[in-house]
């Protein structure tokens, strides 16, 4: 009997952690992006997932997709509530980079969350977005 009181008061002893445990997951995101003009199948498109102390630095997650019928989309798992952007590119010759100009313009093709329609290097404050209490779905256009 006294064994079966020590598993009991174990097993209530560790029923907080657990919940905790489910609590931090569930406040876990995820982020759909699709670029639905991708101008040709061949190659990939890398995304990178940023905040804005290191946007265009390290992302806080990378992925790469195949191209199918001229579509492209990914799904970042696991993102904590708060500010993000999004950066992807069209890796069409398949060396994975950005390929640029002798002048410093993009040969690929490249989108940012939100779709500004800039010149430039992409800007945190038009390219960020909220993830609160929900999943999110983006569709980036290049």
């Amino acid at each position: 009997m006294k064994l079966f009181t020590t598993i009991i008061a174990f097993v209530f002893a560790l029923q907080p952690f657990t919940n905790t445990i489910e609590e931090v997951k569930l406040d876990k995101r995820t982020i759909t992006i699709t670029v639905p003009n991708v101008t040709t199948n061949k190659g990939k498109v890398s995304y990178a997932l940023y905040n804005k102390e290191n946007f265009r630095l390290e992302p806080l997650q990378r992925k790469t997709a195949l191209v199918k019928d001229k579509i492209s989309t990914v799904v970042f798992t696991d993102v904590a509530p708060g500010e993000y952007a999004i950066i992807c590119f069209h890796d069409a010759n398949g060396n994975g980079k950005m390929d640029f100009q002798p002048s410093g313009m993009p040969i690929e093709d490249y989108g940012i969350s939100n779709n500004p329609t800039s010149f430039g290097p992409p800007d945190y404050e038009t390219a960020k977005f909220e993830i609160s209490d929900k999943d999110v779905t983006l569709e980036i256009r290049f």
